[in-house]
């Protein structure tokens, strides 16, 4: 278990156009880290804005945060990936069971930082803290699951570009209690994806792509449980 006391991302919407949902991911190549997290959470660094329960317990990885957290890969992304998961908004009576926010970074680089990482200033957990990073985001199922959006970061603070198609209210693009879900993030040169389930619920061109950066499971008040983690190359 991992009790931690202190310790989120941005946005920037140019230079990208919509392509088909019926776009299909290209299938992955060589794999690249996996995490079935029978290990701890050794390959995972907490930002935490409160005090918050992040374990590995048999294959499941347990995050039960009260406000803002961010759960870094360590290991850098680059080229053309593929990042999969499973994921499950756990809504069982507990105190932060909310079923809200399974959120994602992927791609993430701090310019402000040596190389770029990501990883090299920690922040406290709190989302404005992120705004200053270079990313893909999705919020799945945010604001008390009302909302689900995609968000290309840019490195401004107070700036989280949003176009209008990118923000969904429908019933089907939201989450359900304790269903398992599997969600595929996809960096592939100019595309950028993000699926749920086999379904593309975001397609992106982006004529400036971010190549490498660092991903990152990102959450507020809610109880997530993670397992099946995998980063592959495209073929």
């Amino acid at each position: 278990m991992f009790q931690l006391t202190r310790r989120d991302a941005v946005t920037g919407m140019a230079a990208m156009v919509a392509v088909p949902l019926a776009a299909r991911a290209r299938p992955e190549g060589r794999l690249l880290h996996r995490d079935d997290f029978r290990q701890g959470i050794g390959h995972w660094s907490v930002e935490a804005e409160a005090p918050a329960r992040v374990e590995a317990v048999h294959g499941i990885l347990e995050i039960d945060a009260p406000a803002g957290l961010t759960l870094w890969f360590r290991s850098e992304l680059q080229g053309r990936v593929a990042i999969d998961y499973d994921v499950q908004a756990v809504g069982d009576g507990g105190p932060h069971d909310r079923v809200s926010d399974v959120n994602c970074f992927w791609m993430a680089q701090d310019p402000a930082a040596p190389d770029g990482d990501a990883l090299a200033r920690p922040r406290s957990g709190r989302f404005e803290e992120y705004d200053d990073l270079r990313t893909y985001y999705v919020g799945l199922g945010g604001n008390a699951n009302t909302t689900t959006r995609f968000r290309r970061y840019i490195a401004r603070r107070g700036e989280r570009p949003l176009l209008p198609e990118n923000d969904r209210q429908d019933a089907a693009d939201l989450l359900v209690a304790n269903r398992w879900q599997h969600l595929r993030l996809v960096a592939d040169g100019r595309d950028i994806g993000f699926f749920r389930d086999g379904r593309r619920l975001f397609a992106f061109k982006d004529t400036e792509p971010y190549m490498r950066g660092h991903f990152a499971l990102r959450t507020t008040a809610s109880h997530l449980r993670v397992r099946n983690f995998t980063v592959s190359a495209l073929a």
